[in-house]
């Protein structure tokens, strides 16, 4: 079924518009209905400010990763960063730190979309509809990148048309209501009677929002000119997601000032539903869904890459990671593990996916900043940044990450330690006790 020859390589197949499209599949625009109500809780109603605080400390992340990419335009992100700048050891156990983000957002992705479905056909069980999200995700990426990509641009048309619908329906209902001047307004942003710290409360749960823009780096592989591409579209994507989820959340606070609603959770649903009627309501239940769908195929796809990424570099047994599809020259193998694992989700509960997703993702940006402060100081590798790019930029995102990572309640530091120890006694054991490096020491 697989091969595994040294000439097996992933198809450069994607051009700029494609790749852009898979980095917001990975945001999932339409989640910003979904975390509404949380977000505008914790941030005592100054949501977009604190949307605004996250997209500034992904922004500089994304820059990292763009400086990055250039330099090694290779699937396997942060680890493939790590391995190369720091120390190869340290970037196994930063590929297995990713691996909680990677394999765990799929699974909370199709977690999610079930739960929306469960809501809409309650005498459909829930484990249904995950089966049938792995199952069709699962399939369309074996398929190929190509395959995946023409439906994922159809996906993300949708969802974009969705969200402009969602703020022009708000417009009118605020203008109607209020007038052309209630559309202008600092509450979403500052209240006196809010403290600083709540919004950054509400920053700390809105960057989850942003997780899976760093992804695009895994399909560097399947890209042309991907050392132009890729980082162009990391700073794209995170740039077009700030200002879905600032402006989202503007307008949605215009509407709806108040922090009553009957669900918190389904928060956007209830103002989908004040100013559009019960139409409209089924739209965005039908949107949010298909986002799901969308992010869950984009994920599994970079949950494949990274996996082809250390099966290849031998950190994990070649003959079964390194593997590629004879036909389709896509990690088949690596797919259908995260198709399986995603089968977990049936007796999961969203919080502790999570918690998970947040651990692996904050500590890979964590070290991705790290490696770009490195590249600054490397004679090896010039790529002509100054002061400002070389060292500002990766610090602002370096801080941003630890105070994200630390931020995390203490029952996803333990789980996520945990997971760190497997990682370390695994290489342990194939390291003679660390005095080698994973790649030597697999065969």
């Amino acid at each position: 079924m697989n091969e595994s020859t040294p000439n097996a390589s992933l198809k450069r197949t994607l051009g700029p518009f494609s790749v852009l499209l898979f980095g917001l599949a990975f945001l999932a625009p339409l989640i910003v209905f979904g975390t509404y109500g949380v977000i505008s809780q914790a941030s005592q109603n100054t949501t977009a400010m604190s949307y605004g605080i996250a997209a500034i400390g992904v922004i500089f992340t994304a820059l990292s990763y763009g400086r990055l990419v250039r330099v090694f335009p290779a699937a396997g992100s942060a680890y493939t960063y790590t391995r190369k700048m720091l120390n190869a050891n340290l970037g196994f156990m930063v590929g297995w730190a990713a691996l909680l983000d990677y394999f765990f957002i799929p699974m909370l992705i199709w977690l999610l979309g079930a739960s929306y479905l469960n809501m809409a056909f309650p005498d459909v069980p829930q484990w249904v509809w995950i089966l049938g999200f792995i199952v069709s995700t699962t399939l369309l990426n074996i398929l190929g990148i190509q395959v995946a990509n023409r439906f994922n641009v159809l996906l993300m048309l949708v969802q974009l048309a969705i969200i402009a619908v969602f703020i022009g329906l708000c417009w009118h209902y605020i203008t109607v209501a209020n007038g052309p001047g209630g559309l202008l307004s600092a509450k979403p942003f500052f209240n006196q009677q809010v403290p600083f710290a709540t919004t950054m409360a509400g920053a700390a749960i809105a960057a989850y929002s942003f997780l899976g823009f760093d992804a695009l780096s895994t399909l560097s592989e399947e890209t042309r000119d991907p050392s132009r591409t890729i980082p162009r579209a990391i700073l794209l994507v995170a740039l077009i997601g700030g200002a879905v989820y600032v402006g989202s959340s503007y307008f949605m606070y215009l509407a709806h000032p108040s922090l009553e609603f009957v669900n918190v959770d389904g928060a956007a649903f209830e103002i989908a539903r004040m100013i559009g009627g019960d139409l409209f309501f089924a739209v965005v239940l039908a949107g949010i869904i298909i986002a799901h769908f969308a992010a869950g195929m984009s994920f599994q796809a970079s949950v494949g890459r990274l996996l082809y990424a250390l099966g290849r570099d031998n950190q994990l047994p070649r003959t079964l990671f390194g593997a590629l599809h004879p036909r389709y020259k896509t990690p088949a193998f690596n797919i259908l593990l995260c198709g399986a694992f995603g089968t977990v989700g049936f007796g999961l509960t969203i919080a502790t996916a999570t918690s998970l997703v947040n651990f692996g993702a904050f500590l890979a940006f964590t070290a991705v900043n790290l490696c770009a402060l490195r590249l600054t100081f490397d004679a090896r590798v010039k790529d002509g940044a100054g002061l400002l790019r070389g060292v500002i930029f990766p610090l602002i995102g370096l801080v941003t990450a630890a105070w994200m990572l630390a931020s995390l309640d203490k029952d996803a530091l333990i789980m996520g330690c945990g997971w760190l120890g497997i990682g370390a006694v695994y290489l342990a054991c194939r390291t003679s006790l660390f005095r080698s490096p994973v790649a030597d020491a697999l065969v």
